[in-house]
């Protein structure tokens, strides 16, 4: 990967509900990968704060993601979100980067 963009949106989950999110992440629809200028994802979670989601994507470049992210695609991602989930709004974020070396 020579050039790219990254975004990566960090939430913990405030609630029981962290192994429902975990699973419906590894059973996810896999409908991003079908975005133009989609390149990677990982979904990880620290060990200090195992309640913490990281999701971070990669893409050819900013555009893309923004297209991505205002998409029907996206929103029908969030459908297999578990019910009930509840977020700290305080530990939640939205961080975009530019992917310099791997």
């Amino acid at each position: 990967m020579k050039h790219a963009f990254v975004a990566m949106s960090r939430f913990a989950v405030a609630n029981d509900k962290i192994g429902q999110v975990k699973q419906a992440f590894r059973d996810r629809p896999r409908l991003v990968e079908g975005a133009s200028g989609f390149l990677r994802m990982d979904v990880i979670s620290p060990e200090e704060s195992p309640e913490e989601i990281w999701l971070i994507t990669y893409w050819t470049d900013r555009p893309s993601y923004l297209a991505w992210h205002g998409s029907p695609a996206h929103s029908d991602s969030h459908k297999y979100i578990p019910k009930g989930l509840k977020l700290d709004p305080k530990r939640t974020s939205l961080t975009y980067f530019e992917y310099v070396s791997g």
